[in-house]
């Protein structure tokens, strides 16, 4: 015990030291100061975007270190102001990257600056983060340590033209700043704009340094043309000009439409828009971290800025984006470790001319720095942080309305997956009410949705182009041109005139226009100088084909149309000797021959045994099955049949008998004295492999289609009047005409006798208005002639131009007659079949229980027994009523017994009236039609006959029948 005592101080000692170098350690360790990370700030100080980032950028800062005090890793921000210059930009990058030891840059603002800066970091690998260049001419693609912690302006596009198509707004006029900020954005609105199918009829150009005046003549020549709905994507300066002119140019009045893009969005305060506005602004997600540092912000830059506006101490769009960025790189830079930190890139040497990075310390530490930047993502102010490919992710835009003291109010949202609605989260599968947006107020306090466009201030009106020439009388229903004497003006008149003059006055605005007339010429040719701009739209009886709408874009067709043919009707009345057979088809000839052999062998099946009118030598009955079968015919077979079954049989197949006949002599009869007018060509097919000449219209497509198909060119011939048609038909010049539908149409309508129009081969695309790639009145005329087809105004004038559809089959008198087929007679063969195979099943049935002893014989092989079975059934019914006969008929068969006539049958006859209890006449009952073999041999014994087979020798068994009309047997005996 004394000595553990002894050892317990030491212990004590011991841990005591250990203790107190673990509690040195972390204090060591806590006492070593965080890695200085420098970071360039390049802005324009005296932008709102510039004194934006001087506040937020500086806050963003404080508030990450306020969240995390231990960082091992601090940003050391150095400011530079570049005025706006790209030199002073890419000057201050340069002395950043080289002399100050930046890691990574924020900014530059502006795209200009931003691209030259770009390409000067990738070649010192220092990454650039920029909050506030949106222009799509830079990117992460092309400069490769560029990258926006902005939305691209591309991004919008889609989301503007979807406001086009939710107004229906047909045209759209952009007006930008004329430098890489809003020139790199043009192209991608008027794609989206194209693919919403609206139009961008020109462009409006404006430099960064326009003057007031130019801003304001610009916006008079806006204000003279058609066009009333503006996208304006420009600088604050530039974008206050645009809305201070347009006010003075009366563009805020009713009727007008303004949206801005988001870049203008952020910075309402700046600009002050007018009241009616629409911008789009990515979406925020409404926080109470967003909330709380929104109010320190704007406490922040009103202390900083004490001559701003408050209305300026909005945190927009670049506020966030600015806030974001630099938490994003100084989280970067803490998760970074010391020795990706170390070795800053100083410039090694120099030399005079352009500046050479080929010997800049570079180390991994840029492009893991970039790679870190790039890979971070957190829940910042504007949302979640994420660079997809080195561009921001948005997804979605907030639509708001700007009201009075750029005042917004939301109005909806819109996603590229679910487009416009009014809430977030509920696009296409949320309720009904949410599709859409809310109410706007447009400019001059009106509700009324404007259409985007209305009729020119400066008198211009719409140049139509008309074919002018000679038009035969046969088409004048179509389209013709007269001149009012008394005016000398040239009127347009026919189904085409109507029906144009109808869809425009259904438009929703006022179209002025004029008809110009350019001569007689092709309508191909017609169609190319209108998709040359030469004429602002052509109306005639243009085709719609492919080769056409590559040069201009065509209206839907008004009128249907096909390629069809028509030809001479002939009367094909037959001549010929075999025309008796043409009634009927070869299929029901075929069927009824072999129902007619089918029913003499049910009737000779049933009869032969008991008819004596069907037995006989096998020739003879096979003519006579034959030929009661075909007698039928003419219900002249005058065999008594002596069995129902038969006899049903018969009832049944000379009702089908009956109506074949009526119906092949009412077919006959109606082609040999009707005429039978059918076209002297059947189809196409026909006409392509025959000889005879086509003709078609001159000036029409129908030359190339016929070339196109292959159809020989020494075949065609071309006609330009109704007349000239005619005249070639009826004098055999041509066996056809091949044209559209429509003139075919009018053809027949003045000459409809003897003449006819086959089935449509196939389908065109129909008529329509011609009008130049791109124009806004494609879409409205086309829904405007849907509205004038679905009404009864197009029958209207379809029927005064045309006349009714059917007035020629009215006046014709086209008959044809058809030869009949099984088709439609084949349930009268059902039934006569099944009746005919029941009767004869039947008979058969009752023929095999009849004759089951003889034919189930004991002792008997199978091949014996069914021998045995085909005799019984060849043999006479011995049974059957057909062979009695009384005392009346002179010669007969007296029964008695055996004991009163004194003596035994003779031999030659005791095996035919053995045990039968009628007397069989000799009259009836001929020996020679017999089929017996060999004679009978003796009874048996114990009153059984026996059947002995010796080779081809047979015995008939002969059953005693017991008397049924008294007692003891009887026999027959035979009086010669």
């Amino acid at each position: 015990m004394a000595g553990r005592a002894r050892h317990r101080p030491f212990r004590r000692v011991f841990f005591y030291l250990i203790g107190l170098l673990a509690s040195l350690i972390p204090a060591t360790s806590r006492a070593q100061p965080p890695e200085t990370v420098t970071v360039g700030l390049i802005i324009d100080a005296d932008s709102p975007v510039g004194r934006i980032a001087s506040t937020t950028i500086p806050m963003a800062l404080d508030d990450f270190y306020a969240a995390f005090p231990n960082a091992s890793a601090r940003v050391r921000l150095l400011q530079h102001d570049s005025g706006g210059d790209v030199v002073a930009a890419a000057s201050a990058a340069l002395q950043l990257m080289t002399a100050q030891g930046a890691r990574a840059i924020l900014g530059p603002q502006s795209s200009v600056e931003s691209a030259f800066v770009a390409d000067l970091a990738t070649r010192a690998e220092v990454p650039v983060v920029s909050f506030s260049a949106t222009s799509p001419s830079v990117s992460h693609s092309e400069a490769r340590f560029f990258a926006r912690a902005a939305l691209s302006d591309a991004k919008q596009a889609e989301a503007i033209a979807a406001l086009a198509t939710y107004f229906s707004w047909r045209r759209v006029v952009p007006i930008y700043q004329d430098d890489d900020y809003g020139a790199a954005f043009v192209p991608f609105l008027v794609y989206a704009l194209t693919a919403a199918r609206a139009e961008v009829p020109y462009r409006c150009a404006l430099p960064a340094a326009a003057t007031r005046d130019a801003v304001a003549a610009a916006m008079y020549r806006l204000e003279s043309e058609q066009t009333r709905a503006f996208v304006v994507h420009a600088r604050p300066a530039l974008a206050e000009l645009v809305f201070a002119a347009a006010v003075e140019a009366g563009m805020m009045a009713e009727g007008y439409a303004w949206v801005i893009t988001d870049g203008l969005t952020g910075l309402l305060g700046s600009i002050q828009p007018p009241q009616g506005v629409i911008g789009l602004a990515p979406h925020v997600p409404p926080t109470a971290r967003l909330r709380d540092v929104r109010k320190r912000w704007a406490h922040r830059f009103m202390r900083q800025h004490r001559d701003a506006d408050p209305a300026q101490a909005e945190m927009g769009c670049y506020a966030l984006w600015a806030y974001d960025a630099a938490w994003a790189v100084a989280s970067a830079a803490e998760r970074l470790s010391p020795g990706d930190l170390s070795s800053p890139p100083g410039l090694v040497g120099g030399r005079s001319g352009p500046t050479d990075f080929s010997g800049l310390g570079k180390s991994m530490s840029g492009e893991k720095f970039l790679e870190v930047i790039t890979n971070t993502t957190f829940e910042g102010l504007g949302g979640r942080f994420e660079l997809i490919d080195g561009e921001l992710a948005v997804p979605a835009f907030r639509i708001v309305n700007i009201m009075d003291n750029a005042k917004e109010r939301g109005i909806g949202f819109w996603t590229q997956k679910d487009g416009l609605h009014r809430q977030l989260g509920r696009g296409r599968g949320g309720i009904a009410s949410n599709s859409g947006l809310a109410p706007v107020i447009w400019p001059a306090d009106s509700t009324v949705v404007p259409i985007g466009w209305v009729q020119p201030t400066s008198g211009r009106k719409l140049q139509v182009a008309m074919p002018a020439g000679s038009v035969d009388p046969g088409y004048r229903p179509i389209m013709h041109l007269d001149v009012d004497p008394a005016t000398n003006r040239t009127v347009a008149g026919g189904f085409v005139i109507e029906v144009f003059e109808a869809a425009v006055r259904l438009l929703p605005y006022a179209l002025p226009f004029e008809y110009v007339l350019v001569g007689s010429m092709r309508y191909d040719t017609l169609v190319e100088r209108v998709g040359k701009g030469e004429f602002d739209a052509a109306v005639a009886d243009i085709t719609i084909t492919a080769d056409r709408s590559q040069h201009v874009d065509f209206t839907l067709p008004y009128m249907s149309s096909g390629i069809s043919m028509v030809v001479q009707m002939r009367d094909q009345r037959s001549k010929r000797p075999w025309a008796f057979l043409k009634p009927l088809r070869y299929d029901l000839w075929l069927v009824s021959f072999a129902f007619f052999v089918f029913t003499g062998f049910v009737v000779w099946a049933v009869e032969h045994r008991s008819n004596k009118e069907f037995r006989g030598p096998p020739s003879y009955q096979i003519g006579t099955l034959l030929y009661f079968g075909f007698s039928t015919l003419v219900f002249a077979h005058r065999e008594n049949l002596k069995s129902n079954l038969s006899r049903f049989v018969v009832v049944v197949w000379v009702f089908v008998v009956l109506i074949l006949q009526s119906s092949y002599t009412a077919s006959l009869t109606s082609m040999l004295t009707v005429p039978q007018l059918q076209p002297a060509i059947g189809d196409f097919a026909s006409l392509w492999r025959g000889t005879d000449k086509v003709g078609i219209m001159n000036n029409s497509f129908m030359w190339a289609a016929m070339n196109k198909s292959g159809f020989p060119q020494s075949r065609l011939e071309r006609y330009q009047a109704t007349q000239s048609f005619h005249e070639a038909l009826l004098n055999s010049t041509i066996g056809a005409i091949v044209d559209e539908t429509p003139y075919l149409r009018l053809f027949l309508k003045s000459y409809c006798d003897n003449f006819t129009k086959t089935a449509q081969s196939n389908k065109t695309g129909g008529f329509g208005f011609a009008f130049p790639k791109g124009s806004p009145y494609v879409a409205d005329l086309s829904r405007a002639i849907l509205n004038l087809t679905e009404s009864d105004e197009m029958s209207l004038i379809e029927r005064k131009w045309f006349g009714d559809a059917d007035g020629c089959a009215a006046q014709g008198s086209q008959f044809t007659s058809d030869s009949l087929s099984f088709d439609s007679f084949w349930g009268l063969f059902l039934i006569t079949g099944a009746t005919s195979l029941l009767c004869c099943a039947l008979h058969l049935l009752i023929f095999v229980v009849a004759n089951r002893r003889r034919i189930w014989a004991s002792r008997v092989p199978w091949r014996n027994r069914l021998r045995i079975f085909l005799k019984l059934l060849d043999d006479r019914d011995l049974s059957s009523h057909t062979f009695r006969t009384n005392k009346d008929a002179g010669g007969s068969v007296a029964g008695r017994s055996a004991n009163d006539a004194g003596a035994s049958p003779p031999p030659a006859v005791a095996h035919i009236a053995a045990g039968s209890p009628l007397s069989v006449s000799i009259h009836t009952y001929d020996m020679s039609d017999c089929s017996f073999g060999a004679p009978s041999p003796a009874p048996a014994a114990a009153g059984e006959n026996e059947i002995e087979l010796a080779g081809a020798a047979e015995a008939d068994e002969v059953a005693a029948a017991p008397n049924p009309g008294g007692s003891g047997d009887q026999s027959g005996t035979v009086h010669n």
